[in-house]
């Protein structure tokens, strides 16, 4: 006859030990999913070595044939993904912010070259040497810890109308196995979505940003109040499009509706409604072939004025500026969509899209709102600095859009 008594403890150090093995394989396998998807792009070659080679075809054959990195030196250029970029201090001189500048250059990783940056080009084609429908850019230069429901909601409207699209996140952040386990539930259902750190100086390398940005990565430049990560990030998407062609979209939109058709295409934010005239443009949403001469302008612009202690100087006043300054398009060939394209609400009225209708009056009229979006619009930007903090609250306009372009759809509404 057996002792239970002696039995029970045994089982439960069995029970733990076979708990502990679980937990340390799902770690691993974590792991290793993570630096496969890694493994495919590894090449030793410099950027403008590959961008010798004449198809996409060979650049795939060359890959498959790199030997792996151990896990030890892939680790070694891995960040946490919750790095966090330094802010300048405000009320300071200019001298005293490029001194604080220089002092605390080596906490910004978005200037440090590694093994990652280093395949950014290879990465690039090789995803895109994928069957693509569309290629379309996003960056994040926030910790991935802060890519939340709202960024992925952007991402499941994206897929939900261009299910055979190509979506790369230039982001050193996400492409991290923190990053990868984010965006695992759309790869798991087979969207093509990549986070990849990119490679600035190769970025902004044959452009009129390329001194710019040598100057400010040694520290010879005042950065601004504003946040260095989103002036720079106001560059990325205007050099990644002018390098690749595309489209580029931040990570606060709801697309509603295929963007086929659309080419060279910026949209306005505003018009006066007496004279009609557009008097404001966003570079929030921009789609424009590889090589576009206007995107050759708006780095030029940007390089030539940038003043880091004005929201928006470098990015939406950026554009309109330009665009201002050309006489009837000078050959440039480009369309400026209208308001309802992609902000058909200002970002001083987006929180009426959160509420839900209190009486019949107001369930009218989100009939009617959404009646028009799905109508006229291409996708609804939610201007994030101005929403991130509303609930979406069950019947609302955004609600509503919520349920009808998600893919995942685990999203609750506040009642």
């Amino acid at each position: 006859m057996f002792d239970h008594r002696v039995l029970k403890p045994a089982k439960q150090l069995i029970f733990s030990l076979i708990t502990f093995s679980v937990v340390i394989f799902l770690i691993h396998a974590d792991d290793v999913i993570y630096h496969q998807s890694l493994r495919s792009y590894e090449h030793k070659g410099t950027p403008e070595e590959l961008q010798t080679h004449t198809t996409r075809t060979a650049l795939r054959s060359t890959l498959a044939h790199i030997p792996l990195r151990s896990l030890r030196e892939e680790e070694e250029d891995v960040d946490s993904g919750d790095q966090k970029t330094p802010v300048a201090p405000i009320n300071v001189t200019k001298k005293e912010r490029i001194a604080w500048f220089r002092e605390n250059l080596h906490e910004f990783k978005i200037f440090k070259s590694n093994k990652f940056t280093k395949q950014f080009h290879a990465r690039v084609l090789g995803f895109f040497s994928h069957e693509c429908e569309t290629q379309f850019f996003m960056t994040w230069i926030s910790p991935a810890s802060s890519f939340g429901g709202r960024e992925l909601l952007s991402l499941e409207s994206l897929f939900k109308v261009h299910p055979q699209a190509c979506l790369m996140i230039l982001s050193r952040t996400m492409d991290t196995k923190h990053g990868n386990r984010i965006l695992k539930p759309l790869l798991d259902r087979g969207y093509k979505v990549e986070a990849v750190t990119p490679d600035l100086s190769f970025l902004f390398r044959g452009t009129p940003a390329e001194a710019w940005f040598q100057e400010l990565s040694k520290g010879k430049k005042d950065p601004g109040e504003i946040p260095l990560s989103q002036n720079l990030s106001n560059l990325m998407r205007l050099a990644v499009l002018y390098k690749y062609g595309g489209i580029y979209l931040d990570t606060d939109f709801i697309v509603l509706k295929p963007f086929t058709g659309l080419r060279n295409s910026i949209g306005a934010q505003s018009m006066d409604m007496v004279s009609k005239q557009l008097t404001r443009l966003n570079n929030a949403l921009l789609i424009f072939d590889m090589n576009h001469p206007l995107l050759l302008k708006f780095i030029q612009e940007f390089a030539l004025t940038f003043d880091g202690n004005k929201w928006g100087h470098n990015g939406p006043y950026l554009v309109s500026r330009v665009i201002d300054r050309l006489q009837k398009n000078d050959g440039f060939n480009f369309t400026v969509l209208p308001p309802m394209a992609f902000y058909p609400v200002s970002w001083t009225r987006i929180g009426g899209l959160f509420w839900k209708p209190k009486n019949r009056g107001e369930s009218k009229w989100v009939e009617a709102k959404l009646l028009q979006l799905n109508g006229q619009s291409y996708a609804v930007h939610l201007w994030n600095k101005q929403s991130s903090s509303l609930t979406i609250e069950e019947g609302s306009v955004i609600g509503r859009l919520v349920s009808d372009h998600c893919i995942i759809c685990n999203y609750t509404f506040s009642s």
